[in-house]
């Protein structure tokens, strides 16, 4: 199998799996089932026969290459100064290096078979704390042409991220305090105070965006988590006065809020 190259390796693997598959006998299993039971697996298996793989694998390799969208995140992590092009670390450069191909546009060989990425949108994301933009190597600047700058989320944008979702941290925490009995309940003068305080501890510290909800959600309910098993079979009900009792001093300590929150 050594003396083929990669992509005929996996294409090789693929045939001899199928090869071996017809030459060898099938396993099978006996389960006994009701009938209606025994009617759905029948028709979910035969379904799974009228499904033709290859046609299912050209008709994606297709998609991808007319209308994909590929996102490079923690582009910013790639990106070197002078210092690091001349010192030790010259790793970065090398994955930049890497990447240009693919996004210029080639061929790249996948288990499904080959895909161009001529066609393919490549969107990069980064903080760009401490690199630039222009760190990255020229030639991969010429390949992403639009740059857009995002603001920072505001406490309109909190109260979105605590209210819409359908999975949002409020019913993640309502949920899991259920578990142990202990009823939750968020009015929107809460949802709003915790909003506030995760914008102004954003905005005075190191701004990581919704990742802030997270810890002063946390910090927030710490005391209803630890003693949720000894807890009355009471609502608990998280408004404005609950959330500024709890991080209004908090968030005044800069240090303590840098660190906790």
């Amino acid at each position: 199998m050594s003396i083929f190259t990669p992509q005929g390796v996996e294409e090789m693997g693929v045939q001899f799996k199928d090869l071996l598959g017809g030459l060898m006998p099938r396993k099978t299993r006996r389960r006994r089932l009701k009938v209606n039971a025994a009617r759905e697996a029948i028709a979910a298996e035969e379904a799974a026969r009228l499904v033709d793989m290859d046609h299912v694998r050209e008709v994606a390799v297709e998609r991808v290459e007319q209308t994909g969208i590929v996102f490079i995140d923690e582009i910013d992590k790639v990106a070197a100064g002078a210092e690091a092009r001349s010192g030790a670390d010259v790793s970065r450069e090398g994955v930049q290096r890497d990447l240009l191909p693919i996004v210029e546009g080639s061929t790249v060989q996948t288990k499904h078979g080959p895909v161009t990425t001529d066609h393919i949108l490549f969107i990069a994301a980064g903080a760009f704390h401490v690199a630039k933009p222009s760190d990255l190597i020229p030639e991969l600047q010429g390949r992403f042409p639009i740059r857009v700058e995002l603001s920072s989320l505001s406490q309109e944008d909190f109260v979105r991220i605590l209210s819409e979702p359908r999975n949002s941290l409020v019913l993640q925490y309502v949920e899991l305090l259920r578990t142990e009995n202990v009823e939750l309940r968020f009015e929107e003068d809460g949802i709003a105070a915790i909003a506030r305080y995760a914008a102004r501890v954003n905005e005075r510290s190191d701004d990581i965006g919704a990742r802030r909800l997270h810890t002063v959600m946390e910090k927030l309910l710490e005391d209803v988590s630890f003693d949720a098993p000894d807890l009355e079979k009471t609502p608990i009900v998280i408004d404005e006065a609950f959330v500024r009792d709890r991080l209004e001093d908090l968030v005044q300590d800069e240090d303590l809020s840098r660190f906790i929150l």
